[in-house]
């Protein structure tokens, strides 16, 4: 049987690293560092895969405009205190590079700046796995569909046969936005039961029932 998707895009906070409590528990001392309300568990875990100005933003809606680059510059100094030490999911890195070497196009679609991803790609070997990224900083925020429609224009994939796999309601609204189809994994930053009100094509716990799907699906 022939291959379904030409492309595969990965998000990867939450999807393919597990960042989740490293990134939440970051904004939250960076709020408790200013002084500001600190947002609960459940609200700075939703923020995850945003843009970073929006997700702070989201995340504290009383901070003054002011004060926004103060959180920022505190949210990267506890994240980059960390990031080095942030793993993998386990059997991400294996089922990645059995979709690479079995000839599909890969990509990422973040909402970590490009200088924050190439930083984590290069600390995880996982750069040479991936054809082509595209993050917040260097393009729309999820759920716009920007980061899909530019990854399928430079592979020259149709949306058709393109998926989109991510673990947050951003990720399966920015696939549906770009009539794209897409599987959420139930590992890492939004409920399972979020996920599945938005009906994605499959909700699956962890990359061994990915790779399994993907050798029957994809």
């Amino acid at each position: 049987m022939g291959k379904r998707y030409d492309l595969i895009v990965f998000d990867w906070d939450g999807t393919v690293m597990d960042s989740t409590a490293v990134i939440s528990g970051s904004i939250q001392a960076a709020c408790r560092d200013l002084g500001l309300t600190v947002p609960d568990d459940e609200t700075a875990r939703h923020v995850i895969g945003l843009g970073l100005n929006q997700a702070l933003r989201y995340a504290v809606p009383d901070m003054p405009e002011s004060m926004c680059p103060d959180l920022v510059e505190r949210y990267r100094h506890h994240f980059l205190a960390q990031d080095q030490a942030i793993p993998l999911f386990e059997g991400a890195r294996e089922t990645i590079a059995e979709l690479h070497h079995a000839g599909y196009h890969l990509g990422v679609a973040t909402g970590k700046s490009h200088a924050g991803l190439n930083r984590a790609m290069e600390a995880t070997g996982m750069k040479k796995y991936f054809h082509a990224t595209r993050t917040a900083d260097l393009s729309l925020s999820k759920p716009d569909p920007a980061m899909l429609f530019e990854l399928m224009e430079e592979l020259g994939t149709s949306a058709g046969r393109t998926l989109m796999v991510g673990d947050t309601t951003h990720d399966v609204q920015m696939a549906h936005n770009a009539k794209v189809d897409v599987v959420a994994m139930g590992h890492g930053a939004h409920p399972s039961v979020q996920l599945q009100e938005l009906k994605p094509l499959a909700l699956l716990g962890n990359f061994t029932e990915l790779r399994v799907w993907f050798r029957a699906h994809a």
